[in-house]
């Protein structure tokens, strides 16, 4: 009998709302790098340029209808002995960080998410593959996770 992990008993606890408008914004910046340069590029007489600003333009607006899922499809669970951490829709990704292997947990705020109220809670254990990044936590819950962790990862690595 193997002891598999049981995804469907999870219950994933998901992360802030608030976080889309940060991603939104993150693709109108894009999208205005690319009609600006699509732009430039026509002016040059490109030939080929319409095309490739009109395949960019569409590929972010693609991007950006995925954007909500994407977001949502983001959680994290924590358990008696690990935390796991789910993301993708497509390519979905779930991590299982065990507490005593944690030798880092850091909080970051970028300008952006810091004016919305979010933070980025990042996990570094020894192995490069196992590290995960939780984005847009309320500041309050990413603090109280992080004291969490913290406190866990030194019982585990003590041994209590």
């Amino acid at each position: 009998m193997s002891d598999r992990l049981e995804l469907p008993a999870v219950t994933w606890r998901p992360i802030s709302a608030k976080y889309l408008i940060a991603e939104f914004l993150g693709l109108l910046v894009t999208l205005l790098v690319a009609l600006t340069l699509g732009v430039a590029l026509i002016f040059t007489g490109w030939d080929a340029a319409p095309w490739i600003l009109g395949v960019a333009v569409a590929v972010v607006l693609l991007y950006a209808s995925l954007t909500p899922r994407r977001v949502r499809a983001i959680g994290y669970q924590l358990r008696d002995d690990d935390l796991l951490f789910r993301r993708g829709i497509l390519f979905r990704r779930i991590v299982a960080v065990p507490y005593g292997r944690m030798q880092l947990v850091d909080i970051n705020r970028g300008p952006l998410l810091r004016t919305l109220g979010l933070s980025d809670l990042r996990l570094v254990t020894a192995a490069a593959s196992t590290g995960v990044a939780i984005p847009g936590l309320p500041e309050a819950e990413a603090e109280e996770l992080r004291d969490h962790l913290v406190a866990l990862a030194e019982s585990r690595r003590a041994g209590i």
